[in-house]
C-alpha cells in the first residue's frame, strides 16, 4: 500500500455529494459531506455539555451541506434561522441525505432528540 503525501491528502476529492429532489422548493438541491471544520462546528453547537441542543438542528446541518454547482455552500451560518423556517418535509428529506453522507445514524439523531 502506498503512503499518501501531504499533497495527495489535501487534493483528494473526499467530499461526496448527492442530488435530492425537493418538490416543495421547485427543484433539486445538491447535498455533500461536511468538511471536518463544519462537522466540528455542528457538533459543538449540538452537544453542549450534558444536554443536546436540537433547536433548528436540521437547518443547521442542511445549511452546511447544501452546495451550488461550484461546490461551495449556498447558505452561510447567518442563513440557518431563515432556512429553518422552510418546509419541514423539505428539510427532513434533505437532512436524511446529509445525515447518511456524514455518518450520523438514526440512533444518533434519536439520542439527541431524547436529550
Amino acid at each position: 500500500m502506498t503512503l499518501l503525501s501531504k499533497k495527495d491528502i489535501l487534493t483528494a476529492d473526499d467530499l461526496p455529494s448527492e442530488d435530492v429532489k425537493v418538490p416543495e422548493w421547485g427543484g433539486t438541491v445538491r447535498v455533500r459531506t461536511m468538511t471536518g471544520t463544519e462537522r466540528d462546528a455542528f457538533e459543538g453547537e449540538t452537544y453542549t455539555g450534558a444536554t443536546a441542543n436540537t433547536i433548528n438542528m436540521r437547518a443547521r446541518m442542511c445549511a452546511r451541506c447544501i452546495i451550488g454547482e461550484d461546490g461551495k455552500r449556498l447558505f452561510d451560518d447567518d442563513d440557518m434561522i431563515a432556512l429553518g423556517e422552510k418546509s419541514a418535509a423539505a428539510l427532513d428529506r434533505t437532512f436524511e441525505v446529509a445525515q447518511r453522507l456524514n455518518g450520523f445514524s438514526d440512533a444518533d439523531v434519536e439520542e439527541l432528540e431524547k436529550n
